[in-house]
């Protein structure tokens, strides 16, 4: 898939993940990508952006990803004003961790994980995911529609391309029961919508990071940090928002590149 001219969407992009491959994206020669995410500091990632690619290739958006009034008015937005969006990111995600059974040692007594936060993890990282990437690909089966096209063949262009953001967590990991649950499900997700969005060119699939130098990683602490993850990855030390992006950017423009891309640098969780 050639990036130049295209019109991508990248969610969470205010930091981290999000930022970084809205700002590859943008490097890669896509047109317009717009920066999605509830935090206002998505201005300032966007004025970064425009810096450095000395033109106006970031667009900042700010609103609730779970929200489907503004996710549509994104989508109707961009076509309206850019064109019919081609590539999706959806990052945004949040992170609620808790064992999902913990034994108080002076009681004896058992709480289980709060289903509300279960709820809120899987609605941002899970939901919104999906039904933004529906989203788009109702937006380009329409343009196609509107042009008498129906199966998309070979011979065309591909039409568009989501990369779903997994994790190694989706392997299971102590204390994020429902952020485990949340990236996994992911999985199911590309896999379904691969056999089905093919139908109008557009192409599916989800990179797995391990732990990334985000404000996420960083909030479980350096100590933590340095006794249960550093250890267990090869190249010991976090992996670089430029290396995902990066990542990311292959997967969107390499065709033959299809199902999961294991960004991990070698981290494997110990038992």
């Amino acid at each position: 898939m050639n990036l130049h001219g295209k019109v991508a969407v990248v969610t969470g992009a205010a930091s981290g993940i999000g930022e970084a491959a809205a700002a590859e994206l943008a490097n890669r020669g896509v047109r317009t990508v717009l920066l999605v995410d509830l935090d206002e500091r998505v201005n300032e990632a966007a004025e970064g952006i425009n810096r450095a690619a000395n033109r106006q290739a970031a667009v900042p958006m700010i609103g609730n990803t779970t929200d489907e009034g503004f996710r549509h008015g994104v989508f109707e937005e961009a076509a309206g004003r850019y064109g019919p969006v081609r590539i999706l990111v959806p990052a945004a995600g949040i992170t609620r961790d808790a064992l999902a059974v913990k034994v108080d040692r002076e009681t004896g007594q058992a709480s289980i994980y709060p289903i509300e936060n279960f709820r809120a993890v899987t609605e941002v990282n899970l939901l919104a995911p999906i039904y933004w990437a529906m989203e788009m690909i109702a937006g380009i089966a329409e343009d196609r529609a509107s042009q008498g096209l129906k199966r998309w063949e070979p011979v065309e262009e591909i039409q568009g391309t989501v990369v779903f953001i997994g994790s190694v967590s989706s392997q299971g990991n102590k204390g994020q029961i429902s952020y485990a649950v949340a990236k996994a499900g992911l999985e199911g997700a590309a896999a379904t919508l691969s056999k089905e969005a093919i139908f109008h060119g557009v192409r599916c699939g989800v990179i797995h990071p391990g732990f990334t130098d985000t404000p996420m990683a960083r909030a479980l602490g350096d100590e933590f940090l340095e006794k249960y993850v550093l250890p267990y990855t090869q190249l010991r030390r976090l992996i670089s928002t430029a290396e995902i992006a990066d990542a990311i950017c292959f997967m969107v423009s390499n065709s033959a590149v299809s199902g999961e891309l294991w960004a991990d640098a070698g981290w494997h969780p110990p038992a």
